[in-house]
C-alpha cells in the first residue's frame, strides 16, 4: 500500500520566529516530526511541504522529500487542505505517484511518535475506516464563555452527576490526521466520510504554537 506522510513546515510563524527549525533538546522541531514518519512502519514516503530554503535544506538532511510550495499557499490564513492538493499534484506529475493513504503530520506535536501513527493507521485499517484523527479523551464538563458570566453547555449544574458518569469528550490534538486519498479528492477535507479517533495520551498531546507552549514543553523533556 502506498502511505504518504505529507509534513508542512512553513518559514513564517506570529508566535516564534521560524518555528519549525527552533532547537528542542539539542533538535530542531523539524526533527522529530520527520523522523516520526521515517521510522514508521506503515508510511513508505515523507514529503515536507515548505516555501522556505532552510527548512528544506534540513528536512533534505534529515532524509525526507522536499516539495516547494508557492507563498500564496504560506501565509497565515492558507487553509491546509490546498497544501495537500499541491503535493499530490507535484508528486504526480514529476514521480507518476498516487497515494492509497495520506497522513497529515503537524510539525507542531514534537511528543508524537512513529508508534502512535502506526497504531493509528492500524485502527484505521482494522475498523474500515475513511478518515481517523488522533487526540486525547477525558470526562469533564464544558462551559461556554458569554459577555458577563460563564454558562456550563453539557449539564445542569443542579443535577450535577459524578465525574465518572459525566460525557467523554474527545479533544482532537492536531499530531495525525489520515485519509483515503479517494475521501480527499471527493470532500476537499482532510477527514471526511467514516471517521475514526485514535486516543494518545495527554502528555504526550502538546502542540507548540507559542513561546508559553515550547517553554512548557522544554520543561517537560528536561524532567
Amino acid at each position: 500500500m502506498r502511505v504518504l506522510s505529507i509534513i508542512p513546515a512553513r518559514g513564517g510563524s506570529k508566535g516564534i520566529n521560524l518555528k519549525n527549525l527552533v532547537i528542542l533538546n539539542q533538535k530542531p522541531l523539524l526533527y522529530y516530526t520527520v523522523m516520526a514518519s521515517l521510522e514508521s512502519k506503515i508510511i513508505n514516503k515523507t514529503v515536507v511541504s515548505t516555501d522556505n530554503k532552510k527548512i528544506g535544506k534540513t528536512a533534505l538532511e534529515l532524509g525526507a522529500e522536499v516539495v516547494y510550495r508557492p507563498k500564496k499557499l504560506a501565509t497565515d490564513t492558507a487553509p491546509l487542505e490546498p497544501v495537500v492538493d499541491h503535493v499530490l499534484a507535484h508528486l504526480e506529475e514529476y514521480q507518476d505517484y498516487n497515494p492509497e493513504i495520506i497522513v497529515i503530520l503537524q510539525n507542531t506535536s514534537p511528543l508524537r511518535t512513529a508508534k502512535h501513527i502506526d497504531e493509528a493507521l492500524t485502527l484505521m485499517k482494522k475498523k474500515k475506516y475513511d478518515s481517523i484523527l488522533s487526540g486525547f479523551s477525558i470526562h469533564t464538563f464544558l462551559w461556554k464563555q458569554f459577555k458577563n458570566s460563564i454558562k456550563p453547555s453539557d449539564y445542569d449544574p443542579k443535577r450535577r452527576p459524578i465525574r465518572q458518569k459525566s460525557g467523554e469528550q474527545l479533544f482532537e490534538n492536531g499530531a495525525i490526521f489520515a485519509t483515503k486519498t479517494k475521501c480527499f479528492i471527493k470532500s476537499r477535507c482532510r477527514i471526511s466520510g467514516k471517521i475514526g479517533f485514535y486516543v494518545m495520551p495527554l502528555e504526550k498531546s502538546y502542540n507548540i504554537d507559542s513561546q508559553k507552549d515550547l517553554k512548557a514543553i522544554r520543561k517537560f523533556l528536561k524532567n
